[in-house]
Order: structure tokens, then C-alpha cells, then sequence
């Protein structure tokens, strides 16, 4: 593909069309701005993925933690309602 372009490129000068050659070069650099754009645009979508993905595992760790917490607050407070039952009979 690169040998293409620069046989049309070499031929452009040889035959002193320079508007027409201005043209292509425009033209190839247009193609590669939307090439790197299209990249951008790839690379913030891996990118936006894997912070979802993190936050999703976040939330899973949280709820995990509060869960535990909970289960630790029933058992405190299942205890100190028993000492209370002791200490007022």
C-alpha cells in the first residue's frame, strides 16, 4: 500500500501538477487524523470499560464489607440485649 502512495506521489511531482499533488497531501493527512482519531476513540472505550469494571469490583468489596459489618453489629447488640436481660432480673 506504501509503495502505491508514493508512486502517486513521485508521479504527481514528476509531472509538475503541484495543486494536484497539495490535494493529495491534504488529503493524506486528513486520513491520518481520523486514523489517530478512530484510535482515540478505541483506546477511552478499553479504558472507561476497565474503570467499570474496577468500580463494579469496588461495589462488590463494599457490600461484602457492610454485610460483614452488619452481621458484627447483630451480634453485639444480640449480646449486650442478654447482659440487659441479666442484669435487670
Amino acid at each position: 500500500m506504501l509503495k502505491f502512495f508514493r508512486k502517486i506521489r513521485q508521479k504527481m511531482i514528476k509531472d509538475n501538477n503541484v495543486t494536484k499533488y497539495i490535494l493529495y497531501a491534504i488529503g493524506e493527512i486528513i486520513l491520518v487524523v481520523f486514523g489517530i482519531l478512530i484510535a482515540l476513540n478505541i483506546n477511552n472505550r478499553n479504558e472507561t470499560s476497565k474503570l467499570k469494571q474496577k468500580e463494579f469490583v469496588l461495589l462488590i468489596k463494599m457490600q461484602q464489607n457492610l454485610n460483614q459489618d452488619l452481621g458484627k453489629l447483630n451480634r453485639i447488640l444480640k449480646s449486650n440485649n442478654e447482659r440487659n436481660r441479666c442484669y435487670w432480673n
